[in-house]
């Protein structure tokens, strides 16, 4: 029997694994290497990757929305830098799963640039999932971490960037998309990399290039998932990267997470799949 709900269950599985993979690689090489520097590096070793898909597709480049590619890039390379932060300054776990409030910021910029609606199921989401948020925050002594309030901006620059792609969907293909993010990606990475260089060894140019395969593996299977079926039934699959992540977190660096913070991940969750498996509307 074919089901096509598995294959595309196990392509987000297989995504989530990359992208803890990418967050492995990254906390590998981040004492060495600022933030910038990786970011840009991987923004290369990915244009470098796709290159030969982008010279197939030569003949779809031209486009009449530069402008919102441009806007694309921008916003994805400040969610990159923040998530790469997150990823090494946060426990593993965490820094996972606030990469999954993502989904609730895209409804509330969605309705504020593209005018669409908001539900009231997704409000009660929305709810739900930024409680959780306040609790994952747990400020002590009445300071919130740093790491989290990035990776809370990285998630929100991620889901303005999907947006945007969302509005570019009607006239640009994704093979266009591709290209100038990767393009414009290494580009705008290059400046701020540059005013903080530090030149990789031969041991993390190797490591850079395992994040370049993971995020562009990541990014593909995420692509071919969502072509399969949608988007609503593969919700629950996304937050396999918190568990993966956490029990990783746990394992290598003897990483544990307060109880507080537990019960915020899973308002989290039940507000992702609130937001994510709302009912399609009538005809």
């Amino acid at each position: 029997m074919n089901h096509p709900i598995f294959a595309a269950a196990l392509f987000v599985v297989l995504a989530e694994s990359m992208l803890v993979g990418s967050g492995l690689i990254i906390r590998q090489v981040s004492d060495h290497l600022p933030t910038l520097v990786i970011v840009f590096m991987r923004n290369l070793m990915g244009l470098l990757i796709m290159m030969p898909v982008i010279l197939r597709a030569v003949g779809q480049l031209a486009t009449a929305n530069i402008h919102l590619h441009l806007m694309r890039a921008v916003v994805g390379i400040g969610a990159m830098s923040c998530l790469y932060y997150s990823w090494s300054a946060l426990p593993l776990g965490q820094a996972a799963l606030l990469k999954q409030t993502a989904p609730f910021f895209v409804p509330v910029i969605a309705h504020w640039w593209l005018g669409e609606a908001v539900p009231g199921r997704v409000k009660m989401a929305l709810a739900v999932g930024f409680a959780g948020v306040a609790l994952i925050l747990n400020p002590q002594q009445g300071v919130i971490a740093f790491g989290v309030l990035v990776a809370l901006c990285g998630a929100a620059l991620s889901a303005l960037a999907k947006v945007t792609v969302r509005r570019m969907h009607l006239t640009e293909p994704p093979k266009r998309i591709v290209f100038y993010f990767a393009l414009f990606g290494a580009l705008f990475s290059l400046l701020p990399a540059a005013f903080n260089w530090v030149t990789p060894n031969a041991v993390e140019l190797v490591w850079l290039f395992g994040l370049g395969i993971t995020s562009t593996l990541a990014q593909l299977a995420m692509s071919r998932a969502y072509t399969m079926v949608p988007a609503a039934q593969l919700g629950p699959f996304t937050y396999s990267s918190v568990v993966l992540a956490t029990l990783i977190g746990w394992w290598f660096w003897d990483e544990t997470i307060a109880v507080i913070t537990v019960i915020g991940m899973l308002l989290v969750f039940a507000g992702g799949m609130l937001t994510l498996n709302r009912p399609a509307p009538k005809a």
